[in-house]
């Protein structure tokens, strides 16, 4: 499982006029489910996404939690993470999950990430989204389940 972690002031996802989801303060986290992933790798994202010390303390300094730092994760599927583009000029997708596994385990990360306290929104699995993000900082983390990176 991979993912892109942002640090936000706020961020919102919509699908057609509709918003689909939104936050203030906190993290938006787009998320890939490979095909080799199970639910070992939701509890590890989760875990990462709310234990990560990427937040400012009163020095400054990035040393606060997503759990210290009282934030909220907006978490929207995108597949386009496993792309492989080391050859061609089309990226090659078959490392990606799809259907009800990807689905599933998506949905495995916020189960997680509620489950430990955190306030989750979600994109529209699946759907066409329109990602809007004002970043602070900006910090951006790669995860990577597999720790390929």
């Amino acid at each position: 499982m991979r993912a892109v972690v942002m640090r936000v002031a706020s961020a919102r996802v919509c699908v057609g006029s509709r918003v689909a989801g939104a936050i203030e303060r906190g993290l938006l986290v787009l998320v890939s489910v490979g095909n080799d992933d199970g639910p070992r790798d939701a509890h590890w994202i989760a875990d990462k996404v709310v234990a990560l010390r990427i937040f400012r303390d009163a020095a400054g300094l990035m040393n606060r939690s997503l759990a210290e730092a009282g934030g909220a994760v907006l978490l929207v599927s995108q597949f386009t993470l496993h792309g492989d583009a080391r050859r061609g000029r089309r990226p090659s997708f078959v490392a990606a999950a799809i259907g009800p596994l990807a689905r599933t385990l998506f949905e495995a990360v916020g189960t997680e990430l509620a489950g430990r306290g955190v306030s989750v929104a979600y994109g529209e699995f699946g759907a066409d989204m329109l990602v809007e993000s004002i970043n602070d900082g900006p910090v951006t983390i790669l995860l990577d389940s597999k720790r390929t990176f």
